[in-house]
């Protein structure tokens, strides 16, 4: 077994050598393209060097190695990169708003593809799951800090909510409890990042009303999910005394 483990830890290097090539090549197109500063290579290289050091981490704590779908979900996540180090390298100030438009789209659309691979494949996982998450969550971050340039912080709060919610759990167990499927979180979840990079791209007029409306509906979910924990505390800590629960984040986004 260590043996194995040992082997797929050491396949796995190469790998992400060559996703962080990845991303060092989409930087240098961002840059002959549109132009990329300082700030905006540095954030860029930072990005991939945690993305692969905690994914890296993650796969040796668990044994296991990367499957199609992952791949796809890291594709996903070279192109977050490319958007974060536009978004800090332009910060306040004109970003290339078609570039980032695409790159942003292209990620969204494929987040519709990873789970697709991962059912058909056989392949589905936790850490799979937990991956793709953090991919779509840190985009929402990110394309939340770019908009609110133009309307205002409080469009911070779709970016922040998330991250929120994870804090507080840590402060009450009750809260990182399973939720019921729900198919209406999962499109509150995938309205963010459109009505998002709807507003990022200026081309819809009022979009503020839009990114309000995306705001309205994930308080809505996150109330609503947060009422049912609460309401089933009593049985979730009976269940963490019987079988500790691992600590997961929440699946809005």
């Amino acid at each position: 077994m260590t043996t194995l483990q040992h082997s797929k830890t050491a396949s796995a290097v190469p790998e992400h050598a060559a996703w962080a090539g990845a991303q060092i090549i989409l930087l240098g197109i961002v840059e002959r393209t549109v132009g990329l500063g300082p700030m905006g290579w540095l954030t860029g290289i930072a990005y991939a060097v945690a993305t692969w050091s905690l994914l890296g981490y993650a796969l040796q704590r668990t044994g296991t190695a990367l499957g199609p779908a992952d791949r796809v979900t890291l594709g996903r996540g070279v192109l977050v990169g490319s958007v974060t180090a536009i978004v800090v390298d332009r910060v306040g100030e004109g970003v290339p708003t078609a570039m980032m438009v695409a790159f942003t789209a292209v990620a969204l659309s494929l987040d519709c593809v990873d789970g697709q691979v991962a059912r058909r494949t056989g392949t589905a996982s936790t850490l799979g799951a937990r991956f793709d998450m953090e991919v779509d969550a840190f985009l929402i971050l990110v394309l939340s800090v770019h908009v609110a340039f133009s309307f205002g912080p409080w469009v911070l709060a779709i970016g922040a909510m998330r991250y929120v919610f994870v804090a507080a759990s840590w402060a009450f167990a009750w809260l990182r409890a399973d939720l019921p499927g729900s198919y209406a979180r999962k499109s509150v979840a995938a309205i963010q990042g459109v009505l998002l990079v709807v507003a990022a791209s200026g081309v819809v007029p009022f979009s503020e009303y839009l990114v309000g409306f995306a705001l309205a509906t994930l308080v809505w979910s996150f109330g609503r999910d947060t009422a049912w924990l609460f309401r089933h505390r009593v049985t979730a800590a009976a269940a963490t005394v019987a079988e500790p629960v691992v600590a997961r984040s929440y699946v809005h986004v």
